[in-house]
């Protein structure tokens, strides 16, 4: 895929102007709080087009609240819908626009997405299975992306991370690492969290075999959230350089996956 690097003021204002008011998503229930799922999960099938793949996981039980109880689907559908019409703008890439789809870390399926995201690895706990099946994509050439977990909740991810790569080192990457610069500049000390919550973001990465000079295999949003980024951005209630930079940043995640 051919990927083009001009980008115009006019797209990135995209961030504060996508058309979904927020009445529709209050009458259709997208708002947190609700009691039940305000989706359906219905997988598209595999047509060559770059898809957004979202994980799906059984939570931890510990700190259920309500409608929040399945963690993995924070932000769904409307965060990769909007994150996709931004990738359309900026890009030549022609993406599945209606959301994305769900995979387990255990279903072949996945194999077929270069990219994966999980909401809420605070919570994740893998299987062996799916362990195993995590492992063999990203030794396969998978790229996985974790985002919004804070505070405490990195003990969890790190335990659990280990348990998927044993042998793996998680490193604080440097602002200066390529992946902030593979389609924009993204100042990562410019960065915001999202909803607010204390501490600065922090970007955790590993690469393979725990090389520096090869590819980084896995991204860690900590203390971040750039799905609320994305979710939120055409509400009002995000801050459009906020928005934008979140964009910014999961685009070049993307560029960062597909040509690594």
């Amino acid at each position: 895929m051919r990927l083009t690097r001009v980008v115009t003021r006019a797209a990135l204002a995209l961030a504060g102007t996508l058309c979904i008011a927020p009445v529709a998503m209050a009458q259709f229930g997208f708002g947190r709080g609700s009691s039940q799922p305000p989706y359906t999960i219905d997988n598209v099938p595999y047509d060559g087009r770059f898809t957004f793949a979202r994980v799906r996981f059984d939570p931890l039980s510990e700190g259920f609240r309500g409608r929040g109880d399945l963690k993995w689907d924070h932000d769904f559908p409307r965060a990769e819908r909007n994150f996709m019409k931004i990738l359309a703008e900026v890009s030549d890439i022609r993406p599945y626009m209606d959301g994305g789809n769900v995979f387990a870390l255990d279903d072949p399926e996945l194999f077929k997405y270069p990219i994966a995201y999980m909401s809420e690895p605070g919570f994740w706990s893998p299987t062996p299975k799916e362990a195993a099946g995590l492992r063999a994509y990203l030794a396969k050439g998978g790229f996985i992306i974790f985002d919004d977990f804070f505070g405490g909740h990195w003990y969890n991810f790190e335990q659990q991370i280990r348990a998927v790569l044993p042998e793996s080192r998680l490193v604080q990457l440097d602002p200066n690492d390529p992946i902030f610069d593979s389609f924009f500049r993204v100042d990562t000390q410019r960065m915001q969290n999202g909803g607010g919550r204390r501490g600065g973001p922090e970007f955790w990465g590993i690469y393979e075999d725990n090389d520096p000079t090869k590819r980084l295999i896995a991204i860690a949003n900590y203390n971040n959230d750039l799905g609320e980024n994305w979710e939120f951005s055409d509400t009002g209630t995000i801050p459009v350089d906020v928005s934008n930079e979140a964009y910014k940043l999961g685009i070049n995640y993307l560029v960062y996956a597909m040509t690594h």
